[in-house]
């Protein structure tokens, strides 16, 4: 088949891209920039905006099935920004799916659309933690409004599906752990909180398998038990915070953090930054926001139990080896510092 992932050059994106080519598939990368590591699969690279729906569709053309991983991440940046990348991309997605006679849409959403501030969520499923109503950043909130789109354009001509991957970590992770790292040895990383909040995470391949999983399904059959619908994924391994955040430490040889920030220090400190940097000329982003500290804070971890049921999702790769994996990688990049 000749598939197209948006994103194709970003950690997740590139991840789908290396399982479709191994399955034999033709694929189609498009994003902004070009990427080597694309190259080097033998991806067929096409640059655009996901903002121009000309641009979009004349890519999509003879396209089979499409994986929109694209997305502006983040907990800070203009709404224009998170618009135009989020929402009006994912429309001009859908359009030119069903323009081209585009089969299967398989969408990256995210677990941050059923976020509810302080509200635990522990081992919730799809029920049980819906999309939020009100939202403290622009991700989120974007992301919510592309999902119902993406699920709302399920039907006879396009099968669609909204995945949300909890957390993905592991080797290729060129912005996650690399700014851990850094801040830790910095000494400027702190639980929010007192750490022992649980929440889950999810490995890079088994994020990847995810997507494919759900892919094999709406191709096998357009009318499948997971169309039209969103799905928490994660490794199914929930542990606390201070746990999980120490032991991706540990796989690059830092020292752990032992550090703790009260919430409503957290809290107040994210509201004083996001009133800084919304007044002032200040570069890049606030080292926190009100929706991190609710984010670091609050046990959140969800019930994968859908996944497997309608798609046959199962995480192949532990934590424990994810780990392994990860130490490996990271040693065999030879980091700076």
């Amino acid at each position: 088949m000749k598939v197209l992932v948006t994103g194709g050059g970003g950690f997740l994106g590139k991840a789908v891209c290396t399982g479709l080519v191994a399955r034999g598939h033709e694929v189609l990368s498009y994003s902004r920039s070009r990427h080597a590591g694309l190259d080097a699969l033998g991806v067929r690279q096409i640059q655009g905006d996901l903002a121009s729906f000309e641009d979009v569709s004349r890519a999509f053309h003879e396209v089979d099935a499409v994986f929109h991983v694209a997305a502006k991440a983040g907990a800070w940046g203009s709404f224009h920004d998170y618009f135009d990348a989020n929402v009006r991309g994912t429309w001009n997605v859908i359009a030119a799916c069903r323009m081209n006679r585009v089969r299967t849409l398989v969408y990256t959403s995210t677990p941050s659309v059923a976020h509810r501030g302080r509200r635990a969520v522990l081992g919730g499923n799809e029920q049980d933690a819906p999309p939020a109503e009100h939202f403290k950043a622009w991700y989120p909130a974007t992301k919510r409004v592309a999902e119902e789109h993406v699920l709302a354009a399920n039907g006879n001509a396009l099968s669609t599906v909204a995945l949300r991957p909890r957390l993905i970590w592991g080797p290729g992770d060129n912005h996650l752990l690399p700014r851990l790292v850094e801040r830790a040895r910095a000494g400027k990383l702190k639980f929010v909180g007192d750490g022992m909040n649980q929440i889950d995470t999810t490995y890079i391949d088994n994020a990847a398998q995810a997507h494919l999983d759900a892919f094999d399904a709406l191709h096998e059959k357009p009318d499948a038990a997971c169309a039209g619908k969103a799905y928490f994924i994660s490794n199914g391994e929930p542990r606390s915070i201070a746990d999980i955040v120490n032991s991706l430490l540990r796989a690059t040889g830092t020292p752990g953090v032992t550090q703790l920030l009260p919430f409503r220090v957290a809290y107040a400190a994210g509201a004083a930054m996001e009133l800084a940097y919304s007044l002032l000329p200040l570069k890049g982003e606030p080292l926190m926001t009100r929706f991190l500290a609710e984010q670091l804070s609050t046990p959140h971890y969800y019930d994968i139990s859908a996944a497997r049921q309608d798609f046959g999702y199962q995480p192949r790769v532990s934590l424990i080896e994810g780990l392994r994996q990860l130490g490996i990688w990271w040693r065999e990049q030879k980091p700076a510092g």
